[in-house]
């Protein structure tokens, strides 16, 4: 009999996140009280963080399957096969809530998360990204915030060696009381060696590996699945330290051990460290754990069982080992100076079972703790639709060359050169294209192949209609791969909502989805892997619905590829897609006029793969001598940042209401340009595919025109382009 060594109250149950009815349905499943350990073991498994309770429903409709699957939803990463027996192993995840109470350590650890999901499965970091998004630029907190996060991305990630090639950065109100950080890695792997959490065999030993255990990050994933009020500050200590030094050695270690096919199962110790990795383990392959606290390696005095199950210390792994392999594994790790001790042993009880100091300090059934948390059917309800706004219920500018300029000098339009040149992009030496285009790209080591990576979302269409945006999200990363040329594979999704127990939010929740999978099925996009952050609320006002998606694609041929700039003085500029005509929920309503209103440009799937189909094959051909997709901004700003980029200037001409011209966001849109002499062949190719193409001007010079409507000068718009973020950030 195990005796409790704390009064279980309903107060220190609330205290855990845990509901009445949890609570009831956890004495119903042991038959007693629980021990203090146990009720934090139950919090730690139950909690939104790392059980997916309120949207586990949702996420079994998401399309997971594709003919480069290796490896679905349910591991640490995606597998999906590139060929020549070779797989891209990748996977998105937030650390929202510790990023904003310690937001360089809480950004730093998020990073190390992702990478050790990665290399966790058997397969060397060659990539990372990042989403941003904080509060408005002139709230009070917003600067440290922006600071800490990206100094403590670039610090881990730039320590440990990873090129970070893509992000994105944004900016609003909503995010001023919960900024969001969504860290993704990828990396590389032989796709007959994946490394899998599921632990396989009776009385085969449990070893922990990396750094030792502490006090910092107890009671973490709890803390995420809460809403943030005044005592916010008081949370510091559930944020972890990360130490990227200790983590690249774990890298080296594992990788140089997976070789010598001792491992059996392997699991990051993550979120709710300990308890997390050694129940899912052990629950997958059907089988129970028993755990000896005693010889967990510890950096701190006297610490609890409690603590030392729910610690999240970083850089730690937990291995099922083939036992003939002990000395051989053990040598390995001291070699890299981290510790290795045999903590435990799998069972055939189906039994959780932790013993500190002579006694047993938990004992529970295992399934129910992995397999069979609470899973909610939440009640949603739609949102009612916005109106659709023509042309003619939005205002034109009184400059348009001054609403251009203020557009790609604006906070959430301007160059994120300040954030990315904080990050090495080029380290490891494979780096094709960095940070600042469509898509980042790096060349797979040894091969002519390359790997694209895009992560997208516009929350500001998620919050207009949460069903278009959902699908948006997922056609702006696919046209991103696209626009560099690179064949779309597969993608994770990063889902950031806030309270899932009111009806409208889990409405946004539910369109999402909704969107995402219609999206993916049509444009044959998987959804590997990924994560889910709810609760992302202050004083009850939740964060913009922000479902980010990643997305990763193949070159066959690296050095075949488009970039976002003009090359050529005299290039014919084409728009593929037609003119534009939407400007609600657009980037020029919300940053000109000042107005955040109207329903978001519908996604024509079935267009949107006709054309990207069609620009792939341009690009592979050889045909076109840059690519850039019109999104955010419209095509104003389309041309202005491939002016900018190329320093180059260009001669256009639109048709129709000037301001939806140039900075409509219709969808499924490309500029492509392609040298003089090619530009009737390509279009009239262009045409006999079915898709619609207008020639509507040419490269050269140093300004910017359109024709009767604007000129300025690329030097101009490239000054404010450029100084928004140094500008800000250098003030005190």
């Amino acid at each position: 009999m195990i005796q409790n060594d704390i009064k279980i109250t309903p107060e220190l149950i609330a205290s855990h996140g845990l509901k009445p009815d949890e609570y009831d349905r956890i004495l119903e499943l042991i038959g007693r009280e629980p021990t203090f350990t146990e009720l934090g073991i139950f919090s730690a498994m139950w909690n939104e963080h790392c059980s997916y309770k309120s949207s586990k429903k949702w996420l079994k409709t998401l399309p997971t399957d594709g003919p480069r699957v290796l490896q679905g939803p349910g591991e640490n990463a995606g597998v999906v096969d590139i060929g020549d027996g070779q797989a891209v192993v990748f996977k998105m995840e937030s650390h929202n809530h510790p990023s904003y109470i310690e937001p360089y350590q809480g950004a730093a650890t998020g990073v190390g998360g992702i990478l050790r999901d990665v290399f966790t499965m058997g397969a060397r970091p060659v990539a990372a990204m990042n989403a941003l998004r904080f509060g408005e630029p002139d709230h009070p907190r917003t600067r440290h915030l922006v600071s800490g996060v990206v100094s403590g991305v670039g610090g881990y990630g730039n320590s440990f060696g990873v090129p970070t090639v893509g992000g994105e950065v944004e900016f609003h109100a909503r995010y001023n009381g919960n900024c969001l950080v969504n860290a993704f890695a990828a990396g590389l792997a032989n796709s007959d060696a994946i490394f899998l959490s599921k632990a396989e065999g009776v009385g085969l030993p449990v070893v922990y590996l990396g750094a030792k255990t502490g006090r910092d990050g107890v009671g973490g994933a709890t803390m995420a699945s809460a809403e943030f009020d005044d005592t916010i500050d008081e949370k510091r200590p559930t944020v972890q330290v990360g130490d990227p030094f200790t983590e690249k050695c774990l890298l080296e270690a594992c990788l140089e051990l997976m070789e010598t096919g001792a491992v059996i199962a392997i699991q990051d110790m993550g979120a709710a460290g300990l308890t997390c990795s050694a129940v899912e383990m052990g629950a997958k392959g059907d089988l129970g754990v028993e755990l000896d606290l005693d010889k967990v390696p510890v950096r701190e005095e006297r610490m609890t069982a409690y603590e030392m199950m729910l610690s999240e210390s970083q850089e730690r792994m937990l291995m099922v080992l083939r036992p003939e392999k002990e000395a051989e594994a053990e040598a390995i790790f001291k070699k890299w100076g981290l510790d290795f001790a045999i903590v435990g042993v799998t069972t055939d009880t189906l039994r959780f079972v932790v013993k500190h100091q002579g006694e047993t300090v938990a004992d529970l059934p295992i399934k129910e703790l992995g397999d069979e948390a609470p899973e909610y059917d939440r009640p949603w309800v739609a949102q009612d639709p916005r109106p659709f706004l023509t042309a003619e219920d939005i205002a034109e500018p009184d400059d348009y060359a001054g609403a251009l300029k203020a557009l790609v000098g604006s906070a959430n339009g301007c160059s994120r050169r300040w954030v990315y040149e904080q990050y090495d992009t080029l380290i490891q030496g494979n780096t094709a294209a960095s940070p600042g285009g469509d898509a980042g790209v790096i060349r797979v080591e040894g091969m002519r192949k390359g790997l694209a990576f895009s992560v997208d979302v516009t929350p500001r269409y998620c919050e207009a209609d949460p069903f278009e945006g959902g699908k948006q999200a997922v056609a702006e990363v696919w046209r991103n791969l696209t626009a560099v040329g690179a064949e779309p594979l597969a993608a994770t999704d990063n889902l950031n909502f806030g309270n899932p127990e009111k009806p409208e939010i889990m409405g946004q929740f539910v369109g999402c989805i909704k969107g995402i999978g219609e999206a993916c099925r049509e444009l044959h996009f998987p959804i590997v892997s990924g994560n889910v952050s709810l609760y992302n609320e202050t004083h009850g006002e939740a964060i913009l619905p922000t479902p980010a998606i990643g997305g990763v694609g193949l070159l066959p041929d690296v050095t075949v590829r488009a970039a976002a700039a003009f090359a050529n003085e005299g290039d014919e500029i084409i728009l593929i897609g037609g003119k534009g005509t939407h400007l609600g929920a657009s980037m020029y309503l919300a940053e000109i006029l000042g107005r955040e209103e109207g329903a978001p440009p519908p996604v024509d799937l079935a267009a949107e793969k006709r054309r990207g189909t069609l620009v792939r094959q341009l690009i592979g051909a050889g045909r076109v001598t840059s690519v850039h997709d019109v999104s955010s901004g419209g095509l104003g700003v389309a041309l202005a940042e491939m002016a900018i980029a190329g320093n180059q200037g260009a001669k256009i001409k639109v048709d129709g209401p000037a301001h939806a011209a140039l900075f409509g966001e219709d969808q499924g849109r490309y500029v492509i340009t392609v040298p003089a002499g090619d530009l009737d062949g390509t279009l009239e190719d262009i045409l006999d595919e079915g898709v619609e193409a207008n020639h509507i001007g040419t490269v050269g010079g140093e300004q910017l025109t359109v024709e009767g409507i604007l000129t300025i000068s690329v030097a101009n718009l490239a000054e404010a382009h450029e100084n928004w973020f140094p500008s800000y950030m250098s003030v005190a």
